[in-house]
């Protein structure tokens, strides 16, 4: 990099500043800093949570994983984004949403207890710090290996920026930085890829160059057990279909972006899109890692920039800086490095605050003698634990490395740990009447454990079922615990669990069963889609 490109980098990071403290200025209550006011409108929010699932993690991890894992196989996984959608938008978003909640775990604490609020958003709260230190790790890695920076000076360059805007504009910074991410991310991504393909000599010379057993796009050969193909069809979709329910219905980073919204059908909507809008985004960075795959094989000293001296390995993460690096001209590599830093920051700004908003409302307001916090307090409280966040993420970043050769297998490790369970609880909560606050702890820790003893003790069965597992087993015991404990009235239960007239309460302005519909039907289209890719590379 050069000084053109370092300029720009650097226009860029002090733009975010600006926005930040343009944004700032019109916050006068907790709401403005976590929920942006409710005043958010739906494109904005879809394309903030579609930036942050386009985080670092995916950027590189996903051409990384098609070069040296599993080749287009990721594609799989994608298939359960829409039907994952259906489920958060029927049974899960609409109720935080009516309830006017800033954290999700409130709702928790109102249906079932306090007990069972404060471990689910502790175990998310570390879970997620720590996961987000995986993406700082990701980019901090790339700008130490190929700019020649210092680790820890790449990750106080990111946390740094990131920490400031987020602490002068809260969440509509954190939202409108993201939109801005997104446009600058998707410009690079594409950039990349038309250089990758010219360079390479067109798609029939990738076609014919790159391992045609890694253009498979559909796996049914095995079901990811005892050390089989981890990435098969079955635990993709189903492994997948678990998670993403958990990420966009339960994960506090996603579902506050949700709750910012004018209304409950903003919040259908923004997550209606992001069903439509996730598969293209993702299918263009596998590409992106096909043809650089095909121009490593034809190009094999290209290696050599991935591999560290130090200990001799290979590290496919860094597959594509290093190609934008190495092939790109001075502009458009500053142009692609803004890309990385956005990937980054998207994730890490989103994780704080909203780390920060679980903070003040489950645990500060819950053993604050003085009772709940004032309108200038949680501001002020809020700013404060941002920081916080922060320096923990960043700390974390130096001691993630080594857990997956591929960033996006990693954070996916670390997140299905505790997916299956906090997904369980929700829908306990949403499901069913008869569980209570003891007996869906009791389910939360059981499922935890069978998580981790699964990882431990059982390392054939791909890490996708840990999803499913994880859910089923805290769904089925905190359901059967709960029949030993006494279960309090619970105030306006009908409110806080799914019946049959439940949509009547949300009071919708749009048939949103036609939306489902669309999103049912473009799931058997991406299938048709994929045996297509398939067909055209194999065939």
């Amino acid at each position: 990099m050069n000084t053109l490109d370092w300029s720009i980098v650097a226009v860029y990071m002090l733009g975010m500043v600006g926005l930040s403290i343009r944004l700032g200025r019109t916050q006068r209550t907790g709401s403005d800093y976590f929920l942006g006011g409710n005043r958010i409108g739906h494109w904005a929010i879809s394309i903030s949570i579609l930036a942050t699932q386009c985080s670092t993690n995916s950027l590189l991890g996903a051409p990384a994983f098609v070069i040296a894992v599993g080749g287009l196989l990721w594609l799989q996984y994608e298939l359960a984004v829409p039907l994952a959608m259906i489920g958060v938008m029927m049974f899960l978003l609409p109720f935080f949403r009516s309830l006017h909640v800033v954290s999700v775990y409130e709702y928790i604490g109102r249906r079932f207890g306090p007990g069972s609020r404060m471990l689910l958003s502790l175990l998310f709260q570390f879970l997620r710090a720590f996961s987000t230190g995986v993406t700082v790790y990701g980019i901090s890695l790339v700008i130490q290996q190929l700019v020649g920076l210092p680790f820890w000076a790449s990750v106080l360059l990111i946390g740094v920026v990131a920490m400031i805007y987020e602490f002068l504009g809260g969440i509509r910074a954190d939202i409108y930085s993201d939109v801005i991410q997104m446009i600058v991310l998707y410009a690079g991504i594409v950039v990349c890829l038309i250089y990758a393909v010219h360079l390479t000599g067109g798609w029939n010379e990738i076609l014919a160059t790159f391992p045609r057993e890694k253009m498979r796009t559909l796996d049914f050969r095995s079901l990811g057990f005892a050390g089989a193909n981890p990435f098969a069809f079955w635990p993709m979709l189903l492994g997948g279909f678990f998670l993403y329910l958990s990420y966009y219905g339960c994960d506090q980073t996603q579902v506050q972006r949700g709750l910012s919204t004018r209304d409950v059908d903003g919040t259908n909507m923004a997550l209606f899109l992001n069903g439509l809008l996730r598969f293209p985004l993702t299918l263009t960075y596998c590409l992106i890692g096909v043809a650089i795959g095909a121009y490593m094989i034809k190009h094999p000293d290209f290696i050599q920039l991935l591999t560290d001296p130090s200990t001799n390995t290979v590290n496919y993460n860094l597959a594509v800086p290093a190609f934008c690096l190495h092939a790109l001209p001075h502009g458009v590599i500053g142009l692609m490095m803004v890309a990385l830093f956005a990937a980054a920051m998207s994730s890490l700004d989103s994780t704080i605050n909203s780390l920060s908003a679980l903070t003040i409302r489950d645990v500060v307001e819950r053993f604050r003698s003085a009772g709940p916090l004032s309108e200038y307090e949680m501001i002020g409280w809020g700013r404060l634990i941002t920081i916080g966040w922060g320096i923990l993420c960043m700390t974390f970043s130096f001691f993630v490395g080594d857990i997956s050769p591929s960033i996006i297998e990693t954070i996916n490790k670390i997140g299905s740990l505790v997916n299956g369970p906090i997904l369980a609880t929700f829908l306990l909560a949403t499901l069913t009447r008869r569980a209570n606050d003891p007996g869906v702890i009791i389910g939360i820790i059981a499922g935890f454990i069978a998580n981790l003893m699964t990882w431990l003790m059982v390392p054939g069965v791909s890490w996708l079922w840990w999803n499913v597992n994880g859910c089923l087993i805290t769904f089925s015991v905190g359901y059967g615990a709960s029949f030993l404990f006494r279960s309090p009235q619970v105030l306006d239960l009908d409110a806080l669990v799914y019946h049959v007239d439940a949509a009547k309460q949300f009071n919708y302005r749009r048939n949103w069963r036609v939306y489902l519909w669309i999103l049912a039907g473009y799931f058997l289209l991406l299938m048709v889609v994929l045996k297509g890719i398939k067909w055209i590379a194999l065939d």
